[in-house]
This record gives C-alpha cells, structure tokens and sequence, in this order.
C-alpha cells in the first residue's frame, strides 16, 4: 500500500520494514513476551472489530453527506444516487456501498476542534482528545488487554501498519504490523511467522530446547529480575506461532475461493479487506487497516473518481458483503473514520477542499449495529451539526460497548494515575436500536 505525505508533514507512512512488530526493534519473541491475554468480558454483542482509518481526512460534502440544494461554491461537482434503503442518497462514485446501505450506518454531523493531521489521527484513533502529558492506548490496543485469544494468534493486527499505539498500556499491547499488503492470488506471509532460508519447525524446537536449558541454568537470576519474569511463557507463544499451521494459514488469502476473492478486487485496500475477513474467522480479535492519501486541497474530484472512491467503493462493500457470508457480520463490529471532514467551502484556487473538523461521517456496521440507516445530520451546507451531533468519544464509546467493554472502566498508568477507557462521550443507544 503506498506511502502518503499529508499537508503538515505528518506521514501515512508505512511505520516499520516488512514483518517488523509492534514498535520499532521487536522481535516475534519479544513482541509475545510483551503480550498477555486480557479478562474475559461478557455480555458481548461483537467478538471481533475491524477498523479503517482513512488518513488525510476524507471529504464529507462529496461522499455521505451531499447537500445537492446548497450553493455551488460548497456543493461540489458530483451527484447523489439512490441506495437499496429508500430515503438515503450517497455519492454517485459509490455504487457498490449503495448496493449495502442495509449492512451500515451513517454518522453525520460528527464533530470535534483539532484540524491538524496528527492531533486528529490520535483523537479519533484512542476515541480520546490528545494530552501532551499522557498518550492514551488505541481501539486494537484496548480490545488486546480486554478480549481474549488463542496463543497461535496475535490479538492486534494491523495492514500494513497503524496509528494506534498502545500508549499508557505498555508495548506489550502494541499490534503486530503486517508491513505490506497481499497481492492477488499469491500466498502472503509475514516475516517472523514463516520458515526462511532453509530454517525447518526440527531447527526450531531445536532452540527451543537450548532456550529451556538456558533458562533452567539462569532460572534464579530470572526469578530475581521483573524485566525477565514470565520469559518462558512467552517464548513458548512464539513457539506456538511459528510452528502453527493456524497462524500460518490465517495471513495466507491465497487459500480463499476464487469468486470469494475476486469480490474484493486486486486495489491493496481491497486485498488488505480480504485479509481482514480471514484473520477474523481464523480468531484474531483486532485488526486495523489504513489506506490514505485523502488529503485533497488539490484536485479535489479528480482525485476521488479516478484514485480514491473507486477501490474504497468496492472493496468496504466486499468486507461488509464478505463478513456475511462468512457469518461473521453480526459478531465483528466494523468501524471506518478519517481524522476529520473537509471544507464544505470550495477552495476555486487549487480545485479542492482544506481540513476541517466541524464536519465529519463516520461509518459502523455489525456487532449489533442495525444497519440501514443515518444518525446525526449536518446543516444545510455541511457545516456543522444541525442539533447536538457526536463527537469521537461518543463513538469510541459506542464502539467498545459492541464488545461488551465498559468505556468507563479506568486504567492505571505507570505511575499509579486512573484513567478512563474513554474520559469523556457516551454510548450513541440508536446505533442498536
């Protein structure tokens, strides 16, 4: 998936090299020594999420809140079209997600201050407004700590990286980064879960061995030193993934029937949503995909009907329609947002529209959502909400109530401060209604 530069500087940027973990320098092994099973939590309506970030900020006025009536210095140059839920018009570039306007739900009108890329992405990445003095965990991070998985399988995956960190939580609820994005009709694989350069699964127990014998003959120093505790353990969940043929499996979307994955199209968004589809039936809790380049100052519509609206059109539609028919819909909550919305005003000097929070959709479907239908509406030029709107904690809130998660639960950081799962926002009770 390609590499984006936003206005300010702030890269979509592809974080770590192909197959790295977590953050920068982990290992498989250390990704897993850092990473512990969560309580389980029940009362669930979703087992699963996936989450799209859009980075750059997509257009609102221009895909899923048209104001056809306004004037044309804010209407823009496309057209709406009718979905398959009577009363509700989206862009005419989306005709795919039209075709399952049932399976989602609209907010718009969401709504919120920060117009630079960075404080927007970590706004609506955690469902938290951002404090210089404590960096809060994101979605995958949180869903890590409070779901859990089987030792195989990583609980946060992110295509091909992400903007959630873990934050207060520890690197031990960091994702594990796919690093790149699977190609059509080829076997993918993540480096770290898969045998290279001649290495056999009998090379690998043979270190696992060694590894046992070493750890028997520094076991008292271990016992004595808090950064080694548990060291075990973990190393035998790397074990377990490199050896598993599950883990394996679940990245390989080369194994997913032909018509199955001709659905998706050959676009790396498209590929990244095929790949989403398979870790989640094979048990992966999380997992995030990004695929920006929305920063549109410039060439506003041109970019969107020949770059943008295109591949996103077809391949959410494929998710949505994929999890379905995978029996997967009504247990995984999907979630799609960029960090803000776009002047409704035309910028007439560069063809485009500029940042702007005011304004915003947001998309949800699953885990108990009901789909067909739009909450929250803009005024008439899309240039805030009309009445109270939402802000990204409500939907943050929202979100982590369809896993049954209590926003409301607090965290401890490393020094001893209590701290909400999301500090301010309220579940939106129509979403499941």
């Amino acid at each position: 998936m390609a590499v984006h530069q936003t206005c300010d500087g702030a890269r979509r940027r592809d974080f770590l090299k192909v197959g790295s973990l977590g953050l920068a320098g982990l290992s498989l092994g250390n990704f897993l020594r850092f990473t512990e099973a969560g309580e389980v939590r029940t009362g669930a309506i979703a087992k699963s999420a996936i989450f799209i970030n859009l980075p750059g900020g997509p257009t609102h006025i221009d895909t899923f809140d048209m104001k056809p009536d306004a004037p044309s210095e804010f209407r823009g140059e496309f057209q709406p079209i009718e979905t398959n839920v009577p009363g509700i018009h989206i862009c005419e570039h989306l005709p795919e997600l039209a075709q399952v306007m049932d399976k989602f739900v609209i907010l718009r009108g969401v709504s919120h201050t920060l117009a630079a890329h960075q404080l927007g992405s970590e706004y609506v990445n955690t469902g938290n407004r951002p404090l210089p003095a404590l960096e809060f965990p994101g979605y995958g991070a949180v869903v890590s700590k409070e779901l859990p998985t089987v030792p195989e399988l990583p609980p946060f995956v992110s295509i091909p990286n992400s903007a959630q960190r873990p934050g207060y939580l520890g690197v031990q609820y960091a994702p594990l980064h796919t690093g790149a994005t699977p190609r059509s009709g080829q076997k993918f694989s993540v480096r770290g879960l898969e045998l290279r350069n001649g290495l056999t699964v009998n090379d690998i127990e043979r270190r696992s061995s060694l590894r046992r014998d070493l750890d028997t003959a520094f076991g008292q120093f271990e016992r004595q030193n808090d950064l080694l505790n548990g060291l075990d353990r973990f190393s035998q969940q790397a074990y377990d993934m490199i050896t598993s043929p599950r883990a394996r499996d679940a990245f390989d979307t080369s194994q997913e029937s032909p018509p199955f994955a001709e659905m998706f199209g050959e676009s790396p968004f498209g590929q990244s949503c095929l790949l989403a589809t398979r870790l989640i039936e094979s048990g992966v809790r999380f997992v995030s995909i990004s695929t920006g380049g929305w920063d549109t100052h410039r060439d506003n519509w041109t970019n969107l009907k020949t770059r943008l609206l295109p591949p996103f059109d077809q391949s959410l539609a494929a998710l949505l329609r994929g999890l379905e028919m995978k029996g997967l819909l009504d247990e995984t909550v999907v979630y799609v947002t960029g960090e803000f919305g776009r002047t409704p005003k035309i910028n007439t000097e560069r063809v485009g529209r500029d940042h702007y929070p005011r304004a915003m959709f947001m998309l949800m479907a699953g885990g108990g959502i009901a789909g067909g239908r739009v909450l929250g509406e803009s005024d008439d030029k899309a240039m805030g909400p009309l009445n109270d709107g939402f802000s990204p904690d409500d939907v943050a809130a929202s979100f982590y109530h369809s896993l049954g998660i209590n926003h409301h639960k607090e965290y401890h950081t490393a020094t001893g401060r209590p701290v909400m799962i999301v500090r301010d926002g309220q579940v939106i009770n129509e979403l499941f209604s």
